[in-house]
């Protein structure tokens, strides 16, 4: 990739605070979300593959999300803890540009994959008897593959776009990681065309994906109200429940940064609500896929001595 010209061969990520007592607060804070969220990631993903009665699509999906948050996670924190407790603040320009690609990437895959979820629990609600025939082993693994191509291909357009930037201010990104807005800021060139293809890729990534999940739901609403009994509709919806919750987390704060009109954007909430989709959703997926499902917490009972 080919930079433009300009003398930035770093940036440095002023993180959330100064303060040498905050931030080894904040270390340990973050360190503890982080080994919350290897541990429980990677016990869904072994319970998934070692118990037979989850190799379902559902499961299916849900160890993928595990992968991904795993990896996504792993994409921002180990820098966090670093920058808590180092005086170093700086990233490599290189260093940036993975980040940015990476965390692009997995982002855009995850909306995908959210989808791709959504559109199996439609198929398990509307057409239960059709359901293992529709939901192939072979449509999973390409649904699968299509959210992590669609995107990193998207990720690799923004990414090309973003560091041909002409960074001519300070190259100090008031973040904890090199994120889209903060970057924007540093370039001084004419944003006209960039701001069209930001939005054209938030359109493709983000709400085409949301559009498809409430299609989804809409679909799911009208079979579950074509069951008789109240049972039966608590029994649908219960299988819904995790996903939804994770849609709602998910999409809402990343509507909140990206869709908002430019005016009422500010660092310091954007700092605490990226948080929330890049440390804690990843945290709280396992749990919220496990603390209520039946199977998992057997499956759990079963690998435990």
């Amino acid at each position: 990739m080919q930079r433009s010209n300009h003398t930035v061969t770093e940036f440095i990520l002023l993180g959330f605070t100064t303060d040498p007592g905050m931030q080894l607060g904040l270390f340990v804070v973050f360190l503890g979300m982080y080994s919350l969220t290897v541990v429980g990631n990677i016990t869904l993903i072994v319970l998934i593959c070692n118990d037979s009665r989850l190799h379902t699509p559902m499961y299916f999906f849900t160890g993928n999300l595990s992968f991904l948050d795993l990896w996504y996670s792993s994409v921002y924190t180990p820098k966090i803890l670093v920058t808590c407790i180092s005086e170093d603040k700086s990233i490599s320009f290189a260093g940036c540009l993975c980040q940015f690609f990476f965390s692009a990437g997995l982002a855009y895959s995850e909306c995908y994959l959210l989808a791709a979820m959504a559109y199996d629990r439609y198929v398990a609600i509307s057409k239960p008897l059709l359901y293992a025939q529709a939901m192939s082993i072979k449509l999973c693994a390409l649904l699968v593959a299509v959210s992590y191509c669609g995107g990193f291909i998207n990720s690799s357009i923004i990414t090309k776009k973003t560091f041909s930037f002409n960074f001519c201010r300070e190259n100090i990104i008031d973040d904890f990681f090199c994120d889209l807005l903060p970057l924007v800021e540093l370039d001084c060139g004419e944003k006209g065309g960039y701001n069209i293809l930001m939005y054209f890729l938030l359109a493709s990534n983000v709400i085409c994906p949301a559009v498809l999940i409430l299609a989804s739901y809409l679909f799911i609403i009208t079979s579950v109200l074509r069951i008789s009994s109240s049972k039966g509709h608590l029994k649908a919806f219960s299988t819904c429940s995790s996903h939804l919750t994770s849609v709602t987390l998910y999409y809402g704060s990343i509507l909140y940064i990206y869709a908002l009109p430019r005016s009422s954007y500010s660092f310091d909430t954007d700092k605490i609500v990226s948080t929330f989709y890049t440390v804690v959703f990843p945290m709280l997926n396992p749990m919220i896929y496990s603390l209520r499902n039946k199977d998992v917490k057997e499956a759990l009972k079963k690998l435990l001595p």
